[in-house]
């Protein structure tokens, strides 16, 4: 009896190690593209609702969390059953012309969003007397030189070091040493107004959060790295602990420009202006650590988007795609990406771009944009014939058409308060 007992026990602890070795082997599409949420956009976003609302708007996270983990289930379910990616079967259940106007919409966001990744690796490294001109053909050309000359898992790894570094806020928000009731009172007394300018960030909130690239990105991802049905629960958690994640990082930057920036009446414009900010309010280390914290993100972001955007392209067009193909197996992949990289760093560097609308407008017109992106994906993914046994139950429908439809409206009831 008790040789069983131990077999058994020996037995579990084996397969323990074994589950959280293939976790670890199979993690990273979910906890990446999450992550990338908190680009520089994102960040100037966050940073805009804390300063601008105090805690008001932090309780929409609780919500947005939600539909983002839902959505993102969704995604990844997709390209573990159909072994491709969104664009594909977008082109193939809807046709060329739909999956080319969709195309439009999305590049058009997309590029808005590049340009705010190098907007934003510009203002962090101007926080540590870094020019412009130096920082960012520099940054370019890392990023190009990373994705091209390596491989998909090296790629990743650096992906996954990168989200570590997003640590740096939780520390900031730490060491401004906020009120914890109130904090909780938000949550539990949620408060909001229809005023144009809170609906705008509130649209803002959910579109740099469940951005319509991030869908692209992570299916493409879990096609290359090849997952099996199988191993799917493995991707499931990979996907909910990049959902949390992303949302704690988003709640620590609020929370610190709340603590700081709003309780003392200054109002500004940018997560540079934030940071800055920060130094005679916080000390200069809570001020350094936002501004590395942008610097990682941007660079995070600038590699990725391009990438997302890229996938995009190539798999709606028929083209060959993927970080693990050579030059000559998939020359329109590597010849857009880069075009995208160097494009967007350029415009950057042109004199008097405004670049703080464009990094907070990029991200409400993805949230405009979102609801047509989940429209199709509920159509696809609740079709018999292409998901089997793997389609959505009325849960997730649920939370995927609430959230489209609450995005639809809000930017209808935006248009109409603003005429």
């Amino acid at each position: 009896m008790a040789k069983d007992v131990v077999k058994w026990v020996a037995g579990s602890k084996r397969s323990v190690w074994r589950t959280v070795g293939l976790f670890l082997i199979l993690m990273g599409p979910g906890i990446i593209t999450s992550n990338v949420d908190n680009d520089a956009g994102g960040i100037t976003t966050y940073s805009l609702a804390g300063a601008h609302y105090g805690l008001k708007l932090i309780w929409s996270l609780v919500p947005i969390m939600i539909a983002l983990i839902v959505i993102q289930e969704m995604c990844a379910r997709m390209g573990v059953v159909t072994g491709k990616g969104l664009s594909d079967l977008i082109r193939e259940k809807f046709g060329a012309r739909i999956t080319f106007y969709l195309m439009i919409g999305v590049f058009l966001t997309n590029m808005g969003n590049i340009l705010s990744e190098f907007a934003g690796v510009a203002a962090g490294m101007e926080v540590f007397g870094v020019d412009k001109l130096i920082s960012v053909p520099l940054s370019a050309f890392l990023v190009w030189w990373m994705v091209v000359k390596g491989t998909y898992k090296s790629v990743e790894k650096v992906f996954l070091v990168a989200c570590v570094f997003y640590a740096s806020y939780i520390i900031t928000g730490i060491i401004v040493k906020p009120d914890w009731g109130q904090v909780v009172e938000h949550f539990v007394n949620p408060r909001f107004s229809f005023e144009p300018s809170e609906m705008t960030m509130l649209i803002g909130l959910v579109g740099t959060t469940i951005a319509p690239w991030m869908q692209f990105y992570l299916q493409a991802s879990i096609v290359e790295k090849g997952i099996k049905v199988e191993d799917y629960k493995f991707a499931r958690f990979d996907v909910v602990l990049g959902g949390v994640m992303v949302h704690v990082v988003a709640f620590f930057i609020i929370l610190v420009c709340s603590e700081t920036l709003f309780k003392h009446g200054i109002r500004v414009e940018t997560a540079k202006n934030a940071a800055l900010s920060l130094y005679p309010l916080a000390g200069k280390y809570c001020s350094y650590l936002f501004a590395f914290g942008l610097v990682n993100a941007s660079l995070f972001s600038a590699s990725i988007l391009p990438l997302s955007t890229t996938y995009l392209i190539c798999e709606g067009l028929g083209w060959e795609a993927g970080i693990d193909k050579k030059f000559v197996e998939a020359p329109q992949f590597y010849g857009v990406y880069s075009l995208l990289i160097f494009l967007g760093a350029g415009i950057i560097l042109y004199p008097n771009f405004p670049l703080i609308p464009i990094m907070y407008f990029s991200q409400v017109l993805n949230g405009m944009v979102l609801p047509f992106i989940l429209i199709f994906m509920l159509m696809l993914i609740n079709d018999k014939r292409l998901m089997g046994n793997y389609t959505n139950g009325p849960i997730f429908n649920t939370v995927s058409w609430v959230t489209s439809i609450v995005m639809i409206s809000l930017t209808l009831l935006l248009l109409i308060r603003s005429f």
